[in-house]
Order: C-alpha cells, then structure tokens, then sequence
C-alpha cells in the first residue's frame, strides 16, 4: 500500500468538510431567500432536504461502495454536487428545487460514505481515530467558514451562498492527484471478516445515537437564523459568525476526543456529548441576552465534538470488511436523518423558547439512556 502523503491528508479532510456544507451554506440567508422564492413549504427544508435524500440513498450507496473502490465512487459524488448545489439558486419551481435538494442528498453520501471508507483502509488503531477525529475537526472547520462565507456573500446577494458549492469540482482534480489507490485485500487486513458477538446491537446503537446527536446539533442550525434576526435583530452575517462559532467550538472539542475516550471510554464520552447539548439548550431557553448566546455556541459545539466524530469511529469498529459499506451507509443515514428530523422540531411550537425547552429535556433524557445503555454493553 502507497503511504498518502500529508497533502493528501489535507485532501481528505478538505473533502470531508463538503459534508456540513451540503445544508448550512445557505442558513444565514433564508431570510433573503424567503423574500425572493415564493416557498410554500418552511424555508428550513432548503437545509434539511439534502438529509432526506442522503436517507433514502444510503442503502444504494453503501452498496455501491462494496462494487466500485472509494475514490471512484467519490469521484461519481464530487460533480453532481456541486451541479446539483449551483441550480438551486436559479431553480424557480418550488417542486424542481424540493427535487434539486434531494438529488444532492445522494451526491452528498456518496462523498461522506467513500472518505470514510478510504480513511477506514488507510488507517488502523489509533491512528485511525486520530483521522475521524480530524475529519470531525474538518468537517466543523468546513462550518466555520462556509458558514461565515455564506453570511457575508447572502448579505451581497441572496443567491452568492448558493455558488460555494462549486468548491467540490475544486477537490476532484485534489483527490485524482493525491489520494493513492488502496487494493480491496488492503481492508481485509485492516478490518476483521469475523462478525463479533454483539457487534449488530452496537450498530444499532451507534445508528440511533448519531441520529439523536445529529437532530439536537441541527435544532440550532434551522432556528436560529430565523430567531436571532427577531430576537436579537441579527443580520446575515451576524447569524453566520455565531453559527461558525459553534463549529469552531466543535473542532477543538473534536481534537481532544480521543483523550476523553481514553479517560472516560467511548460510551460515557456519548453520554457526555448530550448532557452538553442540554447545557446549550438550556441557556436558549431561559435567557435573552446576547453575551449568553456565547455559552450556546460552546455548549452545543462541544456536544458535537463529543458524538459525531466518535461515533463514526465506534461505527467503523465495529464493522468488516463484508458490512463496512452497509454500515457506514447506516451511519450516513443516522447522520443525515437527524438533519431532516430537526426540522419538524418548529411544529412543537412557534416559540422558540419552548422549542429550546423541549430539546434540553430530550437531550437531558437521551444522554441517560445511553449512560444506561453503555453500562449494560460493558457488563455484557
């Protein structure tokens, strides 16, 4: 096996942060996208649509990976997205463009199924949850920018946001030059053929886990750029630079998860991750004041950094070189399917503050049972 180089490294990461991007580049302008497109379905699903598609794709996709290798099936991923991305901003039809957003949902796991893949046959051990835990910093740092970038471009134009996607036809001609081809009998070595016991209910578990985590983490991302501009008469690029913080947050989060796992283990780390969320949540709730606005941004960030990325490490773990591409489908799905969960969290209520509410006593709930739950995989 070729050992990739360290700009190859940056390429993988560069890749991986297309993931977030896919929903949250146009979140600082859905203001100015609901005065120019006469939508009659909530403007978050221009967020949350690609999700969906991701959902329904995964299966297809994870299967793909198993007949073609991950940098041809990224390759396949990387033009459609940012095809599909581009036309939004011109599609007039609202049911073309609800069409639109969920075709790139299929380019999207196709991207985020084969980086992981080819991570997962690069890597083993440590090592390997050093890189998910960078492609976790990654796809953060992606959120960071694109989000701050989106803010100011939607704030030009509303339809600028929308032209950030052509950055994946960037990350091809990155990917054909950097990334080597891996032999399908390297992953037989990095991963075991045997099915562990327990390994199906742990798969389960980390399915039902990321997509929790996923649909409290994107609570905020479909609220707050339509709460803070009346709350807090926050502009674009405002709601772009607050957003970005969380992400910030959670890269550096991300970056020390691989030390909370050995101190607390993978299980607890999880835990911990939602009773953060909580925290986040909580401060939403109860308080009007932008300076506390800076505890959510930590607090949810953290919350991410302390799930997604371990998650998809658990998730890798715990497959073969037989399921790894079903299985990192499910994840995808788990992933993606909080994202389009979280959006019917506005039919709860139409004040936000009960929204907030609601998903601190969710998080509150959920980081117990799995507290619970770990312990009972642990004794087992």
């Amino acid at each position: 096996m070729k050992k990739i180089s360290n700009f190859g490294i940056f390429t993988l990461l560069f890749v991986s942060s297309l993931t977030i991007m896919v929903g949250t580049v146009t979140a600082p302008s859905l203001s100015g996208i609901m005065q120019h497109k006469d939508l009659s379905f909530s403007p978050s699903w221009l967020i949350t649509l690609p999700s969906l598609g991701v959902v329904v794709f995964a299966p297809l996709i994870g299967r793909l990976l198993n007949k073609l290798t991950p940098l041809k099936l990224l390759g396949l991923g990387l033009i459609p997205y940012a095809f599909l991305g581009l036309i939004g901003a011109f599609i007039t039809n609202e049911y073309v463009l609800i069409l639109d957003r969920f075709l790139l949902g299929a380019a999207t796991v196709a991207v985020n199924v084969s980086v992981t893949a080819y991570i997962a046959k690069q890597f083993e051990g440590d090592t390997r949850m050093k890189m998910i835990a960078w492609q976790g910093m990654a796809i953060e740092l992606g959120g960071v920018m694109f989000l701050a970038v989106g803010g100011i471009l939607g704030e030009l134009n509303w339809q600028y946001p929308f032209y950030i996607y052509l950055v994946a036809l960037v990350c091809l001609p990155l990917v054909l030059k950097t990334l080597p081809k891996v032999n399908d009998k390297d992953l037989d070595k990095k991963l075991n053929t045997e099915v562990k016991k327990g390994d199906k209910q742990l798969v389960k578990f980390i399915f039902l886990a990321a997509l929790l985590a996923m649909m409290l983490f994107f609570i905020g991302f479909v609220t707050l750029p339509l709460y803070l501009p009346s709350a807090f008469e926050f502009s674009e690029s405002e709601i772009g630079y607050l957003m970005s913080s969380i992400s910030l947050v959670a890269i550096i989060t991300a970056s020390q998860m691989p030390k909370m796992v050995k101190w607390f283990g993978d299980g607890k780390t999880v835990a911990l991750g939602f009773f953060f969320f909580m925290l986040g949540y909580v401060v939403l709730a109860t308080t009007m004041s932008v300076t506390y606005l800076v505890l959510t941004a930590i607090f949810i960030g953290i919350g991410f950094g302390f799930t997604i990325p371990l998650l998809n490490h658990m998730m890798i773990e715990a497959s073969n070189a037989n399921n790894q591409g079903k299985n990192l489908g499910l994840f995808s799905m788990g992933v993606f399917g909080g994202q389009f969960l979280s959006t019917f969290i506005e039919y709860i209520s139409k004040n936000y503050l009960a929204i907030y509410g609601v998903s601190a006593i969710l998080a509150l709930c959920i980081g117990l049972a799995i507290f619970y739950i770990n312990r009972k995989f642990k004794n087992a």
